[in-house]
């Protein structure tokens, strides 16, 4: 057999998948002629599909050396090197193919995927445009072209792209893989999950579309969902390291820290250089306090291959901004808008990081982003709603900011499966299930604890002030917004389940409760847990902890309930993106704590108004204090130098001494909040 007929039944063989022969032919004729270029670049091929990635690049590096190398043999090693994150040579390798067959749609395809990862999207997108012209129907050429378009922001032309993929090759699996990740910027869940599960049911290997769906889920908040998503996908592939960033990620958002910065490790574990896997880290290490190993981390992410540098700035930022270092954060989300100007992410932090002035260059900025149609993504737009709001309002234009905050607010609100019949009934079924009866009858159970310190209220009522003039005493560590309580209460219907509870059940959770804030190993006499929500279940404290303490903060109800409507907030609140369910989920509340006041211990629940604090604040900070059954301690004066971590909207707000100037707040206001007044009973 001559070389040409043991090259030509190689590749025979190859081609119907005989690789073992293949490798036996590429072999012997290599021992003859150690450099042939057509049996290195088969011998690429084959390490390629047996997971050698290393081996086939040296492969194809050789097969390259020649002078007669054919553009195919140069737009694999392209490929091959953006797979191994070398983009760089691949670049150079894919900008040979293309020299040396102009026509070459695979050369060209490969070019543009290679400058689209580098970042050069105006550069990608010609090199994928002329990919479709020369061939129109190119599924995958479309497909390419939708990522750059959505990379770019325009999310409708990549929209017609993703779609024109699925019209040439129905049964493409990344098309609708990349179409669900692309409704899910867009808002729309449904499709989303329903892209998702098209692509999976075409290819139930093709992972990328478990990670999409469960980005779509934790969207919209359901992260249990998107957990089941992950997990489903880290069934079939264990060790697949993207599935355990995201894995990490939705833990932080379930507030397990612990198990997703062991789930963060495992990812960086399995890909040491990936941006995306060391980002997750950072935020799992930031989860659990550990903000300076979060720091490096950030940046080593920020630095790495594969890494989205702009989210991975834009989580530093928020991290500085957490832990006090205000002005560091405005330098990195300034750095952010240089390199992207149409950050709407750093837009929106920066907005929240300072006061605006009329003049502000940034508020032009965004009205021109949001209102010429550059962004086209649902959570931008959302972001720079309030962040306009918040602008407007600091300028004083009350108009202006409300046009945005009420569009911001709708926007928001159109995504939220919220009942507010069924919200008010099952707030009033807790009071009717903890009765004075069922107090009587549960009495002498719970445990004798007095560590815990409960800080409860509506979002915005100065829950976080209170919370860190207690946290600067010495014998006290603010916990921040747990849900150890919650989760002490286990899966069982609240409050059904309490109908029946016994003074045995109470003891269990308060056990429950306090060894999951022991775990927290912080040796102070008083441990703060600031969850406003936690009046609805002030009831279960008082009989599961009978020692803690309940302060429950209370402000102007119109002030709190504006300063509700202005925020974006992280966690859900689905009662606060409608001015009338707003106020009719206040009125709620309002009677929900009148009962409390009627069947709570006297000398165990406290109520403080934030308006008296900012008035007198050593008198109310001294109350605080001696409720606590602390000594008085003149550091709880200067709480806005404390530098523990605040995760709260109110994080710049308590970094300040106490200030008067959100003391009716509301009466500037009032022409725009005639729903809310109306709701509230304020109508005038």
């Amino acid at each position: 057999m001559s070389i040409e007929q043991a090259i030509s039944t190689a590749y025979a063989h190859w081609n119907v998948g005989q690789i073992n022969q293949a490798e036996v032919l590429c072999q012997k004729v290599l021992a003859v002629w150690p450099e042939q270029p057509d049996v290195l670049h088969l011998l690429g091929l084959m390490s390629h599909n047996c997971n050698n990635l290393d081996l086939a690049i040296d492969y194809l590096r050789r097969a390259c050396l020649s002078p007669q190398t054919p553009a195919l043999y140069l737009s694999n090693l392209a490929e091959m090197c953006r797979q191994k994150g070398l983009l760089e040579e691949g670049e150079k390798a894919a900008r040979r193919a293309v020299t040396l067959d102009m026509v070459s749609t695979g050369a060209w395809n490969n070019l543009g995927i290679i400058l689209q990862e580098m970042g050069r999207y105006e550069e990608a997108l010609m090199c994928l445009e002329r990919v479709v012209n020369l061939k129109p129907n190119y599924a995958e050429a479309h497909n390419n072209l939708g990522n750059t378009f959505r990379q770019m922001g325009d999310l409708k032309k990549a929209l017609d792209c993703y779609k024109r993929a699925i019209v040439i090759n129905s049964d493409y699996p990344e098309a609708h893989s990349n179409l669900s990740n692309l409704y899910k910027d867009l808002g729309d869940r449904q499709q989303a999950i329903e892209e998702a599960n098209r692509a999976i049911e075409i290819n139930p290997s093709f992972f990328d579309a478990y990670i999409n769906a469960a980005a779509a889920e934790s969207a919209w908040g359901h992260h249990e969902a998107a957990l089941q998503w992950l997990n489903a996908l880290l069934g079939v592939a264990p060790n697949h390291a993207a599935a355990m960033a995201n894995k990490a990620l939705t833990l932080i958002k379930l507030r397990h820290p612990e198990d997703a910065l062991q789930t963060a490790q495992q990812a960086v574990f399995m890909a040491p250089e990936n941006g995306g896997t060391l980002d997750a880290l950072a935020q799992a290490l930031q989860a659990c306090g550990n903000y300076e190993e979060a720091l490096s981390t950030y940046d080593k992410a920020a630095e790495a291959k594969g890494a989205t540098a702009f989210q991975t700035l834009n989580n530093k930022g928020t991290m500085l901004m957490e832990t006090g270092k205000k002005d560091e954060a405005i330098r990195v989300f300034q750095e952010i808008l240089t390199l992207n100007p149409r950050s709407a992410t750093a837009l929106f932090h920066l907005a929240d990081a300072k006061i605006f002035k009329a003049d502000d260059p940034d508020i032009s900025r965004m009205e021109n982003l949001l209102e010429k149609g550059h962004i086209q993504h649902y959570g931008d737009r959302l972001s720079l709603h309030f962040a306009l709001g918040k602008a407007w309002l600091d300028v004083g234009n009350h108009e202006r900011a409300f046009h945005y905050l009420d569009a911001g607010n709708r926007l928001k609100r159109a995504q939220i499966a919220y009942d507010p019949d069924a919200t008010h009934q099952w707030m009033n079924s807790i009071a009717d299930t903890f009765s004075e009866t069922h107090f009587q009858q549960n009495r002498g159970g719970g445990i004798s604890s007095d560590r815990p310190i409960f800080i409860i209220g509506m979002p915005r009522s100065g829950t976080t002030l209170v919370e860190q003039i207690i946290a600067s005493h010495p014998d006290a560590w603010g916990a921040g917004e747990l849900t150890a309580l919650c989760d002490s209460l286990g899966t069982s219907a609240f409050p059904q389940y309490f109908s029946q509870a016994t003074p045995e059940d109470y003891s269990r959770i308060g056990n429950t409760y306090t060894a999951l804030i022991d775990k927290l190993a912080k040796p102070h006499r008083r441990i703060v847990d600031k969850m406003p929500a936690n009046f609805l279940y002030a009831g279960v404290i008082a009989l599961a902890l009978p020692q803690a303490r309940i302060i429950h903060c209370r402000r102007d109800p119109v002030d709190t309930c504006l300063s509700c409507y202005t925020k974006l907030f992280t966690a859900e609140q689905q009662f606060t993106y409608d001015q009338k369910e707003l106020g009719q989920f206040y009125k709620a509340y309002e009677k929900l704590m009148a009962h409390w006041r009627h069947v709570l211990p006297v000398d165990r629940f406290l109520e403080v108004n934030y308006e008296d604090i900012v008035a007198n604040l050593e008198t109310e900070s001294q109350r605080l204090i001696d409720f606590c059954g602390l000594p008085w301690d003149e550091c709880c004066l200067e709480f806005h130098k404390l530098t523990r971590p605040i995760k709260t909207a109110s994080a710049n707000q308590v970094r300040e001494p106490v200030y008067q100037r959100s003391v009716g707040r509301w009466k500037a206001s009032a022409p725009y909040l005639k729903d809310l007044l109306q709701a509230l009973g304020n109508a005038s």
